[in-house]
């Protein structure tokens, strides 16, 4: 499982690092909602839906919400602010239902209505914060900073509950977790602030509030890991889909992409 997931991740890794520092503005745009396509058609499995016919009504529904939103933007009669406050508040709402879970989880988890909405506010947030931040100056650059947070994050997650991780996290949602795997991926986040603010000769005033955006960005990155597990758990299943060997579907290897983009657009809008 371990060799699958390096060999994967030894081919996605430099493939998304040269789409990232490539792409137009544009194709960039293409590629997320092309990839949010392919979540929302793995969402439609966590909705309980089985049949082909049935299951590729809702990946359309999101790329119709996704550009019904782009020529809303375009004319300017909303603007990206609200829609990642939007996704703050989602986040926060999805907070109390991991920590609550498995309470009132059979209000939200009858039918497809409840989780269909939930999968709106996971994904398109989401793809609205990516291209927000490839937008501004440096953009590509900041994506790749924001997933070698993540990458970095969740290696040290692993290795540090591999070897010390004794106290659960949240055993009713995700079993493998441990406090000791969070403390690992908080440390990680840190030290690749402190090697990226040494590299690129950042000011050293800046510190704190870097190491303090990464713990925060860590910890949604933490949440939607959690929340996506608990949706699974809800479902039935192990993993989203077969798409990546030694990670599942494309949906595992973002959900923790999918909370910490919109807090980090969100902490680069208000900063700028």
């Amino acid at each position: 499982m371990l060799k699958q997931r390096i060999f994967t991740a030894l081919i996605l890794i430099p493939l998304f690092i040269t789409l990232v520092l490539s792409l137009s503005q544009e194709y960039f745009a293409v590629l997320t909602g092309a990839i949010v396509f392919w979540c929302a058609w793995e969402w439609s499995g966590l909705l309980g839906v089985k049949s082909f016919s049935k299951k590729i009504i809702y990946p359309w529904i999101i790329i119709a919400l996704l550009l019904t939103i782009v020529y809303l933007l375009s004319r300017h009669i909303i603007s990206v602010r609200p829609l990642l406050y939007a996704g703050f508040i989602w986040w926060l709402i999805a907070g109390v239902l991991v920590v609550l879970y498995p309470r009132y989880s059979e209000i939200w988890g009858k039918g497809v209505c409840l989780r269909g909405i939930m999968g709106c506010m996971v994904l398109i947030p989401c793809w609205v914060a990516l291209n927000f931040i490839r937008a501004t100056p440096s953009g590509a650059y900041m994506i790749l900073f924001l997933f070698v947070l993540i990458w970095g994050a969740d290696s040290g997650a692993y290795f540090a509950g591999k070897l010390w991780g004794k106290n659960k996290l949240m055993p009713e949602v995700s079993p493998g977790k441990t406090w000791q795997g969070l403390w690992g991926a908080l440390l990680t986040s840190m030290l690749i602030v402190v090697i990226a603010m040494i590299v690129l000769k950042f000011q050293s005033s800046l510190l704190i509030a870097w190491l303090l955006l990464a713990c925060i960005i860590v910890l949604f990155s933490v949440l939607g890991d959690l929340f996506e597990s608990m949706l699974k758990r809800k479902a039935g299943i192990k993993d989203s889909g077969t798409l990546l060997p030694g990670h599942g579907g494309m949906l595992d290897r973002i959900d923790s992409l999918t909370a910490a983009a919109p807090i980090f657009a969100l902490a680069i809008l208000l900063i700028g």
